[in-house]
């Protein structure tokens, strides 16, 4: 199959797509390292834990009764300390949750209206998101910011369709690939630039202005970026649709189901988000650890992850990608479940960098691959919604689980769960034709030079 798009103007919107993706998730990475201390900010100023003081009606204090009924409900009690990170959990699970609604609707308007369209629709609400994080000196305000941009949030899902639009079928693994190396990049170094942006005060009603302020700087400068420098690429809108004459219109046939490869999408992030939220319980049972040690251990995750995404996972087939990342998983729950050194938790989570460079990103391409060109937004966006859906369901369940039975209770389960999902993916899902590379010399620099 030709390509999408000539050469020169694929390598210009790949690069489009990987800076202003990089500017996007370092700003959304910024508040992950600060949610317990910004949550307890928003707890000492509207539902303090002190019984002398004043009963409070507020939003939060409504919330965290919700929270601590919850937690009477499990068999072994659960410290106050995880109080905060119940309510960090809770509104991850509400981001996601908004995600998996808006997740089809955005990419239906990608569909009908452009790419470029849609994604700078997106990034308004982007703005307007991040704003109200900024001036929010009350944890109503707070909220308010996480449930616009859970239902403003499309970035990822429109630069995947548009890495689809410009790649053709035996280059679409290593774009995706590219793609999931922005998420790692991101995860590695916007924890800890946030973190120490959070250290600067400057507004006394809301100490973490400053991260914020500069998170709305990315999301400013990236929106500027994609206004001057991101064209159309949806092929009805640019005159490449491939159908546009009754002899090409054939109807596309396809190698694996929607239906299967969402619902992979989902149960894998179900289990998997599940242990991810779950890490940091673990390792303070287990070993003590602190936020700084989990801090390291995360940073450990992604920085592997992106070494991986750059020089394997975008060279592998996409169905070889998802079959490897599922089965290190499942290794990873495996150990979990029984390791007692901290040698052990980093060997586990080399497999977990391991799946994170390779199951998503894998997934996506095969999807896109079973999907005409007018439709991709669209079919991107419902599989997304079906992965939202799995990562705000996932930790309430396995957290759940972990403490109503135990660590090796859960992360049996766990395992049970992704081998359920490795059988799957090993039987039930074929490679779609022209997913494998034939390598060439001249398939070879041109690799080389999308990087």
């Amino acid at each position: 199959m030709a390509p999408a798009v000539d050469a020169a103007t694929r390598k210009r919107v790949l690069r489009v797509i990987f800076v202003s993706l990089l500017l996007d998730l370092l700003s959304f990475t910024f508040i992950l390292p600060l949610f317990p201390k910004l949550l307890e900010f928003y707890r000492n100023a509207e539902a303090p834990l002190d019984a002398s003081a004043p009963a409070s009606k507020t939003l939060l204090s409504g919330v965290l009764g919700y929270l601590n009924a919850y937690k009477a409900a499990f068999a072994r009690p659960i410290e106050s300390r995880y109080d905060i990170v119940l309510l960090g959990g809770a509104l991850g699970s509400l981001f996601s949750l908004l995600q998996a609604f808006a997740s089809p609707i955005i990419g239906h308007l990608s569909d009908r209206h452009g790419r470029r369209t849609a994604l700078l629709a997106s990034m308004a609400g982007n703005i307007l998101s991040v704003l109200l994080w900024v001036v929010a000196v009350d944890f109503r305000t707070f909220l308010a910011s996480r449930v616009v941009g859970g239902l403003s949030e499309g970035n990822i899902q429109i630069a995947t369709a548009i890495a689809t639009d410009i790649s053709d079928d035996t280059s679409r693994g290593s774009t995706m690939a590219l793609i999931g190396a922005c998420f790692s990049i991101a995860f590695t170094f916007g924890p800890a630039l946030g973190a120490y942006l959070s250290t600067v005060p400057t507004v006394a009603a809301n100490p973490f202005a400053t991260a914020a302020s500069f998170s709305l700087f990315l999301i400013v400068t990236e929106t500027v970026y994609l206004w001057f420098s991101l064209p159309e690429t949806l092929p009805k809108l640019t005159g490449t649709d491939k159908k546009s004459t009754k002899s090409e219109a054939k109807p596309i046939r396809r190698t694996n189901s929607h239906f299967l490869l969402n619902f992979i999408h989902f149960t894998f992030l179900l289990f998997f988000s599940g242990m991810e939220f779950s890490l940091p319980f673990m390792t303070y049972d287990l070993f003590g650890y602190s936020s700084a040690s989990n801090g390291r251990l995360l940073g450990y995750v992604g920085l592997v992850a992106s070494l991986l995404q750059g020089g394997v996972t975008r060279r592998l087939p996409p169905l070889l990608s998802v079959k490897t990342g599922v089965l290190a998983c499942l290794a990873a729950f495996a150990m979990l479940g029984r390791i007692t050194t901290v040698g052990g938790l980093y060997l586990a989570a080399t497999c977990l960098a391991t799946t994170s460079a390779t199951v998503v990103s894998g997934l996506n391409a095969l999807s896109s691959f079973e999907a005409s060109e007018d439709e991709r937004g669209r079919k991107l966006g419902v599989m997304r919604s079906w992965g939202q859906l799995g990562r705000g369901l996932g930790p309430i369940l396995f957290t759940s689980v972990y403490w109503w039975a135990g660590r090796g209770t859960a992360y049996t389960l766990g395992a049970t769960g992704i081998a359920v999902v490795s059988a799957l993916v090993l039987f039930g899902l074929r490679t779609p034709p022209g997913s494998v590379k034939v390598k060439t010399k001249t398939s070879s620099k041109v690799e080389k030079s999308e990087l």
